[in-house]
């Protein structure tokens, strides 16, 4: 594993509880994570918030970028005083992620990203928007707490979109492989050429699609004939005439409650003047 015995794995697990007070990886996540980045050759790589994960990373990359703010959580300050860490193979970027990382220019494709910084939205998204430009072919891309509304959001697109195929869920956490779909413009628009976006929201087009299945000239009489209906149901009137105000049970001002007979009066158009 690049270095990393099975020792040195192990410790790191121990060691997640004191890593970040905000939380870490399961270790099954931890584990599965090391599972697939130690199948490829991960020159270089990048991670959102910091903890475990920068642990092996350090040991399975030959450069590994980090992304966090430490907060007083301790995600950054107890990463750097581990003895695991193997600190020449790790570049510490300090600071809100919404502000380093559309500062910071990649100078090399990565083969591993990792996506667990802020999560309140739209941050997640907009980690994603600066990384997936600079993912390799056969590059990892890894999200956690997809349990989190805002990330599970990112998780449904991912799972939807060519350019990645989903390789495992552990727990929270979800592993995707970039695949050899061309990149998506980051600078465009193109939103319809997006899996996500290929089937809208029916309950804003249902009419659309039920006109679209008529036939041609079905489609002309119904926009005829809800016309003329239209225009003919804004003309009719009820009035009612009796009881009036000061007739009604208990003076006027109250509501009649129980049964009695109301008279009103109408004025509609004549028959067959909405087909006219």
């Amino acid at each position: 594993m690049a270095g990393l015995s099975t020792k040195e794995l192990q410790s790191a697990l121990r060691s997640c509880p004191s890593l970040h007070s905000a939380g870490t990886f399961s270790t099954r996540a931890f584990d599965g994570i090391a599972r697939h980045a130690s199948k490829r050759r991960i020159r270089c790589s990048a991670e959102t918030g910091s903890g475990a994960t920068t642990l092996l990373m350090s040991h399975l990359s030959e450069h590994h970028w980090v992304f966090a703010l430490d907060d007083g959580n301790g995600s950054v300050a107890n990463v750097k005083q581990s003895s695991l860490l193997r600190a020449d193979h790790v570049e510490f970027v300090e600071g809100p992620t919404q502000c380093t990382l559309p500062r910071f220019h990649f100078t090399e494709k990565l083969q591993f990203a990792l996506i667990d910084g802020p999560h309140a939205y739209p941050f997640p998204d907009l980690e994603y928007y600066y990384l997936y430009p600079h993912l390799e072919l056969d590059s990892l891309l890894v999200i956690d707490d997809i349990h989190i509304r805002s990330v599970q959001n990112l998780f449904r697109f991912l799972c939807s979109d060519r350019m990645f195929r989903l390789e495992e869920v552990i727990g929270s956490t979800a592993i995707f492989s970039r695949t050899a779909a061309p990149v998506f413009d980051p600078h465009g628009d193109g939103w319809w050429l997006q899996g996500y976006n290929r089937k809208l929201l029916s309950r804003y087009t249902w009419k659309e699609t039920v006109r679209n299945l008529l036939p041609g000239r079905m489609r002309r009489l119904a926009s005829h004939y809800r016309y003329h209906w239209g225009r003919g149901r804004r003309r009719w009137q009820i009035v009612i005439t009796s009881p009036g105000d000061r007739e009604m049970a208990g003076g006027a001002g109250e509501v009649t409650r129980g049964h009695g007979i109301c008279r009103s009066a109408g004025a509609f158009p004549p028959l067959g003047s909405c087909a006219a």
